[in-house]
């Protein structure tokens, strides 16, 4: 997932990019509303995580001022706010989930990946081709029935090429999907992650599937371009 974090307290925002980059997704970070909306307004996102209590321009604002411009990326409030007064006026400006400080990681991560199924109309839990199989919410992968280790970012990878089976995906596409706005574009990373998928998805006696188009990117097909 690519995930913009609108939220102006430092420790939380040094806290939630590490931990959502460690779990495979790319975060932007913008420490205000205004710099939040202009963003959110640039760049597409899977699910934007929205401060409320900001300096210069606060949640509720930033909120309806996307809604008005017809940003449609799924929002999730994150507050100290609890009251149900409160939960209630985020859903009428158009939130999509809140979620009240404290809170806990895993569940954070829960309301995101649910929030980006509605965007991308992944249905359920599960996406499999080709004797490829994906747990969206266990993160667990499988080739021909046996369990294939992936790290965060590599299945993010192989999600976003089963999401796009038999469409060509730049080095452009890749990076805006799974890299945050500090991604240096002359680095060979995307190229690093794509060998080391295709050795742990490549099954001796079984097609290929993630093919080189040359000039153009990557396409999953499970027969050659």
């Amino acid at each position: 997932m690519r995930i913009l974090l609108i939220e102006d307290e430092e420790k939380i925002a040094a806290a939630i990019p590490k931990l959502l980059r460690a779990d495979g997704n790319a975060v932007d970070v913008a420490a205000n509303g205004i710099m939040g909306e202009e963003l959110a307004k640039t760049n597409d996102y899977d699910v934007i995580i929205l401060d409320l209590m900001m300096p210069v321009q606060d949640g509720w604002v930033t909120c309806q001022h996307l809604r008005r411009d017809r940003v449609l990326t799924p929002i999730l409030m994150l507050t100290a706010l609890g009251d149900v007064s409160d939960t209630i006026k985020g859903f009428d400006i158009g939130a999509d989930d809140y979620l009240v400080k404290p809170f806990h990681f895993g569940e954070l991560m829960a309301r995101l990946r649910g929030l980006a199924r509605r965007k991308t109309d992944v249905r359920g839990a599960y996406i499999e081709q080709y004797g490829l199989r994906l747990d969206t919410n266990t993160h667990h992968a499988f080739r021909d029935g046996k369990e294939v280790m992936l790290t965060a970012k590599e299945f993010a990878l192989l999600e976003l090429f089963m999401t796009h089976s038999g469409k060509i995906l730049s080095r452009e596409t890749i990076a805006e999907y799974l890299w945050d706005m500090n991604f240096e574009p002359r680095s060979n990373v995307i190229e690093s992650f794509v060998k080391f998928l295709r050795q742990k998805i490549d099954v001796q006696g079984s097609p290929k599937l993630i093919h080189t188009v040359r000039g153009a990117g990557y396409m999953f097909s499970d027969t050659e371009p």
